[in-house]
């Protein structure tokens, strides 16, 4: 045979032989063949944290056998070390609230167990995944226990990345700083600026997108663990709450601390909506960067060729040395997900209802997926693309010297009026500013010198 019949509370249940998952994990199975998509390892490894914290807890209360306990704990430390994992086996669309992501750790950690114990898998006599695994908690408090410490580690990853991003802009803003340029506002020539101030400006729009998410993540640390099912923390002995978040602090490495009020933390996913809301505000900045990007790296002939952008592969299938700029359109689609992400965030977290809101599987799934994919991007994105980024000197000069936004800076010595005409005859006589000034004899060369100087303009 290569299954074995379970039963639970609908009946009997084929599970595959060697499967440390039970009946209820099968049936989920069964029931969400849906995206192919399982959880995210940070959040199987928070979910086994959470098992590992409660089964302490419990033995410290004195309400869990310490044989037992200790199986337990050894179990979900093994799961927290990354084995079997391939035994969590729900699809992240699933029942509501994640029960059945629970019960895929709850069978996964009792069939361990009792293999620690000396038992056969599916012997619940010696280890039940309910009564023992499951003891002193609900989906509604395991759940968004588990998602705000996975999210607080794959939040510490994405810090990290920006991090990598920011210092390469940075860099970049100091090798470029004498490198003179035109600006442009509406995509039209507008005043001279440096080549390092925008690069220099896409850096601080990193920082600032940074300090965002930490404060967002901030929140993160506070958790409803202990509540049960509703917050009351009905089947929970005395001190368990303490007792519990302070194992999952020591064990996951955050200051994790008990939620102020434990019917708001199952009722509320707000922290959740923020912290994505910060993350699709960060995407939204890198968008435009990379847009920037592609622009000014235009070209090579007929674009505006004022930085090159590293060649990472052929650019076309047919068009022989075409190059593309395709690190900054990978994260431009990066960026466009993590924003689709946010909006099903946005409509998970007003979907909660009374006590509990059930979409917490969809909220998680888009905020993990948004972090994992952007904290690739971004690493990748410096490394592979900032890092090579060189100036076209010579046209960014040549831009900043024929810009007609240099017009700017006769206002104060002819009126806006009369710069304003030479604007335009500079346009339809396609020449200087500077050119035009002296043929009018508007200003002296020394004087017409002394205000066209560009490195002084910026």
């Amino acid at each position: 045979m290569n299954y074995r019949v379970e039963r639970d509370t609908l009946g009997e249940v084929r599970v595959p032989f060697d499967a440390y998952y039970g009946a209820q994990t099968a049936r989920a199975v069964e029931n969400f063949p849906i995206s192919g998509m399982r959880a995210h390892p940070h959040f199987i490894r928070a979910t086994a944290m959470v098992k590992y914290a409660a089964a302490k807890a419990n033995m410290e209360c004195g309400v869990l056998d310490k044989k037992l306990g200790n199986a337990i704990v050894e179990a979900a430390k093994e799961v927290m070390d990354g084995k079997w994992k391939t035994h969590f086996v729900v699809d992240v669309f699933q029942a509501g609230a994640g029960t059945s992501h629970n019960m895929n750790a709850n069978e996964v950690i009792a069939n361990r167990a009792i293999e620690i114990l000396g038992g056969k898998r599916g012997e619940y006599t010696l280890i039940h995944p309910n009564d023992h695994v499951n003891m002193s908690q609900s989906t509604n408090d395991t759940f968004p226990s588990s998602m705000r410490i996975a999210t607080l580690m794959l939040g510490r990853e994405l810090l990290h990345s920006i991090e990598i991003l920011y210092k390469a802009f940075k860099k970049k803003s100091t090798r470029f700083n004498g490198i003179m340029k035109s600006g442009r506002t509406h995509l039209q020539d507008a005043v001279p600026v440096r080549l390092g101030q925008e690069f220099g400006a896409y850096a601080l729009s990193l920082k600032k997108g940074k300090k965002k998410i930490e404060e967002s993540l901030k929140a993160l640390r506070m958790s409803g663990l202990g509540a049960t099912a509703a917050g009351t923390g009905m089947n929970t002995p005395g001190g368990y709450r303490k007792s519990v978040i302070n194992h999952l602090s020591r064990i996951s490495g955050f200051e994790v601390t008990g939620a102020k009020d434990f019917f708001e933390a199952t009722q509320s996913m707000a922290d959740f909506a923020n912290l994505s809301s910060s993350i699709k505000n960060l995407a939204l900045e890198i968008t435009r960067i990379c847009n920037d990007l592609r622009l000014m790296s235009s070209g090579p002939r007929t674009g505006l060729a004022e930085i090159n952008l590293p060649p990472v592969q052929p650019g076309s299938s047919i068009m022989p040395g075409k190059v593309n700029p395709v690190m900054a359109e990978a994260l431009n689609m990066v960026a466009f997900q993590v924003a689709g992400n946010d909006h099903t965030v946005s409509m998970a977290t007003q979907a909660g209802q009374l006590e509990l809101n059930v979409m917490m599987p969809v909220i998680n799934h888009n905020i993990l997926t948004s972090m994992e994919i952007l904290k690739n991007g971004l690493a990748l994105f410096a490394v592979r693309c900032v890092d090579g980024i060189t100036a076209n000197e010579a046209v960014c000069s040549n831009y900043a010297e024929k810009t007609v936004g240099l017009a700017t800076v006769l206002n104060l010595h002819v009126g806006y009026n009369k710069a304003a005409e030479i604007s335009k005859k500079a346009v339809r006589e396609n020449k200087t500013i500077r050119e035009l000034v002296l043929e009018e004899g508007l200003l002296s060369k020394e004087e017409i010198d002394t205000m066209l100087d560009i490195k002084n303009i910026t």
